[in-house]
């Protein structure tokens, strides 16, 4: 079962979509990762590209972030997001939208800053790595901002401009937070 650790919707059950389509981060990892942002969330905006469930972008804004760009291709996984951001009375600061990350970081490129981004494709494609790409060419990331990586494979990932904040294992997921630095 996953759930809203902490903040004004502590406690809400989340629902996750049914089969193997996605692949909800777990809670120690979960927990590890706001642990470490814990002191960068409040006021800040943040972009999910991989929602799944929304649990990443909803935690974020219960936890005190301003707003959360949430993208999920899957319509499935969308409806789930859309009923968990109701349910967590969070709907009025998400922007939801249904479509490929590509499409989005299109669409986002040169037009809008992050302070903290979700990145948790599929682990049997060259997603993230594509992303991250795409993220720095669009100039998506605010300084001191934060890309949190989570992914099968055990070494760090790496994006132009930014430095590794952090790398662990949690379970079968690594999880690599990188950190804008200014220019």
């Amino acid at each position: 079962m996953m759930r809203i650790i902490t903040g004004s919707a502590r406690g809400t059950k989340l629902e996750t979509l049914e089969g193997e389509n996605t692949r909800p981060t777990s809670e120690r990892a979960k927990m590890a990762i706001f642990n470490t942002l814990q002191f960068d969330i409040e006021g800040r905006k943040v972009l999910d590209l991989f929602g799944g469930s929304g649990q990443m972008a909803l935690e974020a804004l219960s936890r005190g972030a301003v707003s959360a760009f949430i993208c999920e291709a899957d319509s499935g996984a969308f409806e789930v997001i859309k009923r968990n951001a109701r349910k967590t009375k969070l709907f009025d600061r998400v922007r939801l939208v249904c479509t490929d990350y590509k499409s989005a970081l299109r669409s986002l490129s040169g037009k809008e800053k992050f302070n903290i981004i979700f990145l948790d494709p599929p682990y049997a494609t060259d997603y993230l790595n594509d992303a991250l790409k795409k993220i720095t060419e669009g100039d998506l990331i605010e300084n001191g901002g934060y890309v949190v990586c989570e992914s099968d494979k055990p070494e760090p990932f790496s994006c132009a401009g930014t430095s590794l904040y952090k790398h662990a294992k949690y379970g079968k997921a690594y999880i690599t937070i990188l950190e804008k630095t200014g220019e």
